[in-house]
């Protein structure tokens, strides 16, 4: 079927004769007798458009079309009026019908219009899956940073977010995995829907099952009401398993039976309920090594990885530190209400040799603590660095690291103004281009009140 057609009448006989109409130019339709049925029906399942008799009991045409109009945003609707109702029904067109056919029918512009009516539909959800694609991959940059390595894994998220692959993300911790994860369901199909987090590793293993699949009054001792799982709250969007290795043996077999025969049961439960849910698994641990010591199972690990991903590490992308140092210290500053010159050489330094063990989690909070402990309009040194003993950072892997314009440039404030002139001209730059020059939607994307950006533009000597 190529689009699911609500036809809303009261005549019993128009909607069989239209409804198999509609059925041999292979569309699916769905049929409601009243305003209250359409309306029961729409809350249950979102067609692609509806077509709506304007005199009917209870409801009349209008008053549907409104409520229907609140509760889908969007939505297309075709009104059906009689011919004495043209002025009716060029009333509804004002607030929001998309367009009216009279009756008596004439089959060949009712079927042009449910045409145009469609196309215009696909097109604005184009649209919109662009803005979306867009708004993500702008959040995050932002939140992330603009390495090669960050932008290789935006560009495979794009990729599979539309599809219904469930997909494995692999990283450290503090790398960004749920980040991804919420990229992931936002250009989805089931954006729409519900994301749901779950920690696997908080969770206690006599809990698992109970907070993963629900249960029914009376399942066990202490469970006195129905309580839905994750799984149905999930229900028509995203379920995400964060640290999914650390899911007892017992619970990955259940996980695995509710992916493949997409059922799931409460515990206490007869029945078996239906879920429609995208799964998306994370772990900070190489699962396949678990597969080999049987501390994970192998049929759930290659269900869990129809696709992956995997989030690099801070220390892989060490591009990234002068944008996120000057977004977090920005951020520091703002809630601390407390001015920073920056940092020094020393603090740089040492800042571009560590590891960062715990990725861009690290790094924030450790500018936070270092903003806080530096002296008012002073600037960050060693001493305000929490990274532990200076043993800790290799032989080798000092100054030569930190970029040039962190080096030899005067005064460390100065040093510090030069890295983020430098990186905000880029910024700018960039975004100016993917919006064509429209210094607008660039003081949007950038979320910069636009006199803001027009000085900026002007200091820098943007063209």
């Amino acid at each position: 079927m190529t689009a699911r057609i609500l036809l809303v009448d009261d005549d019993r006989d128009f909607r069989w004769a239209t409804g198999n109409l509609l059925r041999n130019a292979n569309y699916g339709v769905a049929e409601a007798a009243d305003g209250q049925e359409a309306l029961a029906f729409v809350d249950k399942e979102v067609p692609e458009l509806v077509l709506l008799d304007d005199r009917m009991p209870r409801k009349n045409g209008m008053e549907v079309a409104q409520e229907m109009g609140r509760r889908i945003p969007g939505i297309p609707i075709i009104m059906i009026t009689a011919y004495g109702d043209v002025k009716s029904a060029v009333k509804a067109m004002k607030i929001g019908i998309y367009d009216y056919v009279t009756k008596p029918v004439d089959n060949n512009d009712l079927m042009f219009k449910v045409q145009r009516a469609l196309e215009k539909q696909n097109l604005v959800r184009e649209v919109t899956h662009l803005r979306n694609v867009l708004s993500e991959r702008a959040t995050l940059y932002d939140l992330m940073g603009r390495s090669d390595k960050i932008k290789e894994l935006v560009n495979l998220v794009e990729k599979v977010s539309p599809t219904r692959l469930t997909v494995l993300i692999e990283g450290e911790s503090g790398s960004g995995k749920e980040l991804v994860a919420r990229a992931i369901h936002s250009l989805s199909e089931v954006q729409a829907g519900p994301f749901v987090a779950v920690d696997c590793g908080a969770i206690p293993e006599t809990l698992i099952e109970s907070e993963l699949f629900g249960y029914m009054k009376g399942a066990f001792t202490g469970a006195e009401t129905d309580k839905p799982g994750q799984f149905e709250l999930a229900q028509g969007g995203t379920l995400f398993l964060d640290e999914v290795s650390n899911l007892p043996y017992q619970a990955q077999q259940k996980l695995l039976r509710a992916m493949q025969e997409r059922v799931i049961q409460r515990l206490g439960g007869k029945k078996p309920r239906p879920i429609d849910v995208r799964i998306i698994a994370a772990t900070n641990q190489a699962l396949d090594q678990d597969m080999g010591t049987g501390g994970f199972r192998a049929d759930l690990y290659f269900r869990l990885k129809e696709f992956s991903l995997r989030i690099p590490p801070l220390r892989e992308r060490k591009d990234d530190l002068s944008y996120l140092i000057k977004r977090f210290m920005d951020e520091a500053q703002e809630e601390l209400k407390k001015p920073c010159g920056g940092l020094s050489k020393a603090a740089a330094a040492r800042i571009f040799a560590y590891e960062w063990p715990g990725n861009v989690r690290e790094l924030k909070n450790m500018i936070r603590q270092a903003v806080l402990l530096c002296p008012e309009n002073g600037v960050v040194d060693l001493d305000h660095l929490p990274l532990g003993p200076q043993e800790e950072v290799q032989e080798g892997t000092g100054p030569q690291e930190v970029p040039a314009a962190w080096q030899d440039a005067g005064s460390l404030k100065d040093a510090v103004r030069s890295v983020t002139d430098q990186t905000e001209t880029r910024i700018i730059q960039k975004t100016l281009t993917d919006t064509g020059g429209n210094k607008s939607e660039t003081a949007r994307r950038l979320k910069v009140d636009y006199k803001t950006l027009l000085r900026k533009i002007k200091a820098y000597g943007i063209e």
